[in-house]
């Protein structure tokens, strides 16, 4: 046999080896398992979050600085404590252009919300809208630190409002201030501000705040911004800003209210709420602070309640 004859036969036995060792290797080891959705998922990094890893995602705004087709951008201010210069931004559409069509909610066309990042230093102002679409107002920090500033708007183009959020970065000495702890009492300008009612997650509940002053109720209250009262609450940690409003008919010109003003609002999640009020009495605008906590588990009972089941189990 010549040496090619002999090398095909010898590259045909090697071929009939591989191949018997391969049907042997199929007949023993097992099937390799598709892998799960969930581990295919992995692999291709294409996971998508779930609808509860955020609850009460929907029920927040001003967490960031754009949503609803507008942005809030162009920010300028002043870049440390005591100087005195605008703060300005722009309210700009999807396609980058400067927003001069805003409705009217409760009494102005935006409200601006300032806050340090440890909830201190709050304010509540109304900035001017120059025809250009550039709102500004003047302006000058009290402290170094982070801040939050929060757009409140209504775009005419839509009706639909919208809280766009940014942070502004002030040089210079910041001491944090320390931890809230819950709080319903808060005294400013002479008065004594008293909170009742409680945060419930998930669910509306009613908060009422009583003025007094001296120890006697305070019935001169005057309409501010559509209401005798405005209410901010803002979750400590990522200060989402929660939507609340007044409750009954709006005052009407000249009208005086008090000593209570009733408020609806939904914690959105459990956990602790920064609340402002914004009150005005002969003219001057005063500002209460609170601290309350929306429990985890179930609701907290509203002040006005039916009577309780004579079954203790009822509703479980």
């Amino acid at each position: 046999m010549n040496v090619p004859t002999k090398l095909g036969v010898f590259a045909a036995a090697l071929l009939i080896v591989f191949a018997a060792a391969y049907a042997i290797a199929a007949g023993v080891a097992p099937d390799r398992p598709r892998p799960s959705s969930a581990e295919s998922t992995h692999v291709g990094h294409t996971a998508q979050p779930s609808s509860s890893a955020s609850p009460g995602a929907d029920q927040v705004r001003g967490v960031s600085l754009a949503a609803g087709g507008f942005i809030l951008g162009n920010v300028v201010a002043p870049h440390a404590p005591g100087m005195q210069a605008p703060l300005s931004f722009e309210i700009l559409d999807a396609a980058g252009a400067a927003v001069t069509d805003f409705a009217t909610e409760h009494d102005k066309q935006l409200h601006l919300i300032v806050v340090r990042a440890d909830g201190a230093y709050f304010r509540h102002v109304h900035p001017t809208l120059s025809p250009e679409g550039r709102w500004s107002l003047p302006w000058q920090w009290a402290t170094g630190g982070s801040y939050r500033i929060y757009a409140d708007f209504v775009p005419a183009a839509t009706g639909q409002p919208l809280t766009l959020t940014s942070t502004v970065e002030v040089s210079g000495d910041y001491q944090p201030a320390p931890a809230a702890a819950e709080s319903r009492q808060s005294s400013v300008d002479g008065f004594d501000i008293e909170l009742a009612g409680h945060l419930r997650a998930g669910a509306e509940s009613e908060l009422t705040v009583t003025v007094r002053r001296a120890g006697q109720p305070v019935t001169t209250l005057q309409p501010y911004l559509g209401a005798f009262g405005h209410l901010v609450a803002l979750r400590q940690g990522d200060l989402a800003y929660l939507h609340v409003h007044p409750e009954g008919a709006a005052p009407t010109a000249g009208q005086l209210a008090g000593p209570q003003v009733r408020f609806a609002t939904t914690a959105p999640t459990p956990g602790r709420y920064l609340l402002y009020l914004d009150f005005q009495v002969d003219g001057a605008v005063h500002t209460a602070t609170f601290v309350l906590d929306a429990p985890t588990g179930a609701p907290a009972p509203t002040t006005n309640s039916t009577a309780p089941s004579a079954d203790p189990h009822a509703g479980h």
